[in-house]
């Protein structure tokens, strides 16, 4: 492999990708150009005519099927948070300085994304035991249903791309594996009370009753600890009640951050958590569940084989929608996430090409029939 090229190639692609906008929502602009792109990249490294190219939405996918073989998705998202404040370069353009690539979202996720394109265009047709399927998802950032979880719905009814057997998930994780996730469930709360004059006000407050609501939330123990990702957390992130000082108003609303460990389902928690209120609690989505690679499935052997640094992780990401054995792992780090001036180096993204293309070579190894 000449890493060298494929770095120069995943640094052309930022390049061009980072100056079109893709806030979470608002990425068909980025879909379309990156359709396009990774079209003439396939063209260029002769797999286009094995290559199947479908759009679900804004998220696109790409497979070279080979008969009889397992199925690993590379998956990584276009979607980033709107730009931070402070930055002191141009967030919609690649700013090169010292080594680094500036930029917002080339830490996250577009590091990774630019590496899976360039080794998907490099392996797709060489594995020998393994189809490649690419996926790049939007909606990653606000958990939207128009994401990966439309993506995998669709792949369970297609019927010209296999449904994947595993997958990698691209993340900025300084390329050490993943093999755990917490889940996320979101939590929107509601406290009632008696509507009236300030001055006439104090009993069945809402804002009072929302502080009991809260505080039997925070006193609720959950005592299974896993192994790998010790307890479930949750705290309290968001509050709202009233619209003038004089008014005591009849309902204050309050949101709950929820990082279930595989010990609890989404389902258990809320149940356990509306028992202790007095108001309502309603989850956003009990989909983003808890993940734990598979003990002994061919992509830890590709792990242990590799000998790649592992790790459990508190931050949730497509992984939790998919129904598949997988680990998360990409270039860059994600304490710069969502940061003003979010960069990854060329050195990282040189690692991260280097690193997928040795974990599919090891895949592709250890399923050799």
């Amino acid at each position: 492999m000449d890493f060298k090229k494929q770095t120069e190639a995943a640094e052309l692609l930022l390049k061009e990708m980072i100056p079109i906008p893709s806030v979470t929502f608002k990425e068909a602009e980025r879909s379309r150009f990156l359709a396009g792109y990774l079209e003439r990249m396939l063209r260029q490294t002769g797999a286009s005519e094995s290559v199947k190219i479908i759009k679900v939405k804004d998220n696109i996918l790409i497979c070279s099927p080979k008969k009889n073989c397992k199925t690993l998705m590379l998956c990584a998202h276009i979607d980033t948070v709107p730009p931070a404040d402070g930055y002191t370069f141009e967030p919609y353009a690649l700013t090169q300085k010292e080594g680094r690539l500036i930029g917002l979202g080339v830490n996250d996720d577009g590091a990774s994304l630019a590496c899976m394109a360039v080794v998907f265009s490099a392996m797709a047709v060489k594995t020998k035991n393994l189809s490649l399927l690419l996926c790049i998802s939007t909606q990653e950032e606000k958990s939207g249903k128009d994401g990966m979880k439309a993506v995998m719905n669709y792949l369970k009814t297609c019927t010209s791309i296999p449904y994947p057997d595993f997958a990698i998930v691209g993340e900025p994780t300084g390329m050490k594996a993943a093999i755990a996730e917490k889940g996320l469930l979101v939590v929107d709360g509601v406290a009632y009370g008696q509507a009236c004059h300030a001055a006439t006000g104090g009993k069945d407050n809402a804002i009072y009753n929302a502080f009991k609501d809260i505080e039997a939330i925070l006193k609720t123990r959950f005592t299974r600890k896993s192994a790998l990702l010790g307890p479930t957390h949750l705290v309290v992130t968001q509050i709202n009640a009233g619209k003038c000082h004089n008014a005591q108003p009849a309902k204050c609303e309050y949101v709950i951050d929820i990082r279930p460990n595989d010990r609890y389902t989404n389902e258990e928690i809320l149940e356990k958590l509306k028992s202790r209120v007095g108001g309502t609690l309603k989850a956003r989505s009990l989909d983003h569940v808890s993940r734990v690679t598979p003990e002994g499935s061919v992509l830890m052997k590709a792990v242990e084989c590799l000998g790649l640094k592992t790790y459990a992780s508190a931050t949730s990401s497509d992984w939790s929608l998919l129904d598949i054995p997988a680990i998360k792992i990409g270039p860059g780090d994600s304490s710069r996430s969502h940061k003003a001036d979010e960069y990854v180096t060329r050195k990282e993204v040189r690692s991260g090409i280097e690193g997928y293309t040795a974990i599919i070579q090891a895949i592709d190894s250890k399923l050799k029939k």
